[in-house]
């Protein structure tokens, strides 16, 4: 039978846990309402920006004026992959969601006999890839002292990509995040930023450019890169907190469940230590 004093001990243990989930539910709560309207005001912007850099690629075409952010190396041969994830923990399958679509690529690459390059943007994606392809990594961006993400995130790491690929140290460049959906789905992305490719309608509305429309394109790709990467960023901000929130509700329900059957384990526990004593004393009554 269960001490009473351990039993009464792992209730208060459960209780103070229960404490802990709810406040962190309500944090999460707090901070989902403004990283949700960050990442929905930034969807507009990234969209039209997209729309008129696609007409513009779509006028440039092929043709010998093609940025190379938009043309490539004319090779596949050197993929960075670029995972965002967060610092923090205790957010669900958030993480994990965005780690295995991007091992799911790594591993297709690499049986395809392409080179694989890791960029990471947040500790917990990082030490998930560390076991298998630590040497694999370029670079990794810590952004634990970052309270609110902003643009200029976005550029620092837009910037050190950009080098990269002027460098020529990869042909293609791709990003794993979680786009928002709601408090309990996030959907896990995979888009590719260099070279450019441009999805939904592109703007057909015909402008005269000066001073020529590869000239501006090349102007825009790299503020494009950056205003993926930040788009991208805020949508992530919003997934960890929606899903930190979901696994802190269901942590706070898992304890309270938890609290309840532990309650009763402990009543019937002192009922039969109180009903073996009432016994003793009967039968030391009768002995007498």
């Amino acid at each position: 039978m269960a001490n009473l004093k351990d039993l009464k001990n792992r209730i208060e243990s459960v209780k103070s846990t229960r404490k802990i989930t709810k406040a962190m539910q309500m944090v999460a709560a707090a901070k989902l309402r403004r990283a949700q309207e960050a990442a929905e005001m930034a969807r507009p912007y990234a969209e039209r920006m997209a729309a008129v850099m696609g007409g513009l690629a779509q006028s440039v075409g092929d043709s010998d004026s093609a940025p190379k952010l938009l043309a490539g190396t004319g090779s596949d041969q050197t993929h960075l992959i670029v995972v965002l994830s967060s610092e923090r923990g205790l957010a669900g399958g958030f993480n994990s969601s965005i780690v295995k679509l991007a091992r799911a690529r790594i591993e297709k690459l690499l049986a395809a006999g392409k080179t694989v390059k890791i960029l990471t943007v947040g500790k917990k994606g990082r030490e998930q890839l560390r076991r298998d392809h630590s040497d694999r990594f370029v670079k990794h961006f810590d952004m634990s002292d970052v309270k609110r993400v902003g643009y200029v995130n976005a550029r620092e790491i837009a910037q050190d990509i950009l080098s990269r690929f002027g460098d020529g140290e990869f042909d293609v460049a791709t990003m794993y995040f979680n786009t928002f959906q709601n408090v309990v789905t996030q959907i896990p992305t995979e888009t590719q930023i260099i070279p450019a490719v441009f999805e939904g309608e592109a703007d057909t509305t015909v402008y005269d450019y000066e001073p020529g429309e590869g000239e501006i394109l090349a102007d825009l790709l790299p503020r494009g890169v950056a205003t993926q990467l930040f788009t991208a960023l805020l949508e992530n901000g919003a997934s960890e907190q929606g899903a930190r929130m979901s696994a802190m509700d269901n942590a706070t329900r898992n304890a309270g469940e938890m609290i309840d059957k532990l309650t009763i384990v402990y009543n019937r526990s002192r009922q039969a230590v109180i009903t073996n004593e009432l016994i003793e004393i009967i039968s030391g009554a009768e002995a007498l």
